[in-house]
């Protein structure tokens, strides 16, 4: 599976001005894990280098109009908007990653602009990125700015790669074993997200109803693309935790209690980042030969070279 990226931010010369705002996150980190689809509704239609656009608001209403000569553009870009987004279906994402502040692109906080000589509002978003998350609710969608903030570039890599996980599950035909096994891998990860989702995920699992399994994978599908697209934070995490060393304690020593309780409390006090406490489990999880904990995806829910867990800030 792809990622869909602003083409700009990989360094397509497609801006108003002939440049472009290569990311270096993006392309160097993780482009070792993804292949990307680029996407520039604002070039396919307008050319480079072309006249800057603005949103501005006229009659309740936001319109899209060139900077200077204050030419409507709006049907126009749409058109190119509405073509682009139906690319996505076909184009088997697992995210999208946008340009921030863009009229285009811009996911929140893009300037809206009076007709009158008024200061703007960083009250609008980008044509483009509405229309995405309008067809695709539950996709993973971020700004390349917005991923600058540990804690939502955290959140969005465990979507990410959960999103592609359950889609290459699904498309693997699975049988109602192969989906109870998928559920199980995901407990804890979905108890980080949300308790709540996690029960709904079970009675969907435990088909009271005898539903086929075509049916039953469709419900679960959903039902998990709501879940992942919770933001994480550390008091679910910190009961997370606890609820896994339950798995241990009756299997180690005083003091080794004390060791795996003490790095919890100061991963909740935000004196360890949370990979700390993450690689204990682990060798007890190997020690114990714990094989429910092995297939875990909250523990490694993603390439351990990504380093995410490895700032105190990257959960709140």
């Amino acid at each position: 599976m792809k990622l869909g990226v602003s083409a700009c931010l990989m360094g397509s010369m497609c801006r108003y001005d002939g440049t472009n705002s290569k990311d270096g996150f993006i392309v160097n980190t993780l482009g070792n894990y993804f292949d990307f689809e680029p996407y520039c509704p604002e070039a396919e239609v307008f050319g480079t280098p072309r006249p800057t656009i603005r949103l501005v608001e006229r009659d309740n209403d936001i319109r899209v109009v060139t900077t200077y000569d204050k030419v409507d553009l709006t049907d126009t870009l749409d058109e190119s908007c509405e073509k682009n987004a139906n690319r996505i279906e076909n184009d088997y994402l697992c995210g999208f990653i946008l340009k921030a502040s863009s009229p285009t692109c811009g996911m929140e906080r893009v300037k809206v602009y009076k007709e009158i000589n008024a200061p703007s509002e960083k009250k609008g978003v980008g044509r483009f990125a509405a229309l995405i998350k309008e067809k695709y609710p539950y996709l993973p969608v971020e700004e390349e700015g917005r991923l600058k903030d540990a804690w939502l570039r955290e959140n969005f890599l465990m979507q990410i790669f959960a999103y592609r996980n359950l889609h290459e599950f699904i498309d693997s035909k699975p049988t109602f074993k192969d989906l109870v096994q998928f559920h199980t891998d995901y407990k804890y990860l979905i108890y980080s997200k949300s308790t709540e989702a996690y029960k709904e995920l079970g009675n969907i699992v435990a088909n009271h109803d005898k539903k086929d399994v075509e049916d039953i994978l469709e419900d679960y599908k959903l039902a998990f693309l709501k879940a992942i697209n919770e933001k994480g934070n550390i008091k679910k995490t910190y009961n997370v935790l606890l609820h896994i060393f339950g798995y241990f304690k009756k299997l180690i020593s005083k003091e080794e209690k004390e060791e795996i309780l003490e790095s919890i409390e100061d991963y909740k006090s935000k004196l360890i980042p949370l990979i700390a406490v993450i690689k204990i489990i682990n060798v007890y999880t190997r020690r114990f030969d714990v094989q429910y904990l092995k297939t875990q995806k909250f523990l490694n829910p993603y390439p351990k070279e990504l380093a995410l867990r490895s700032d105190v800030k990257a959960y709140k």
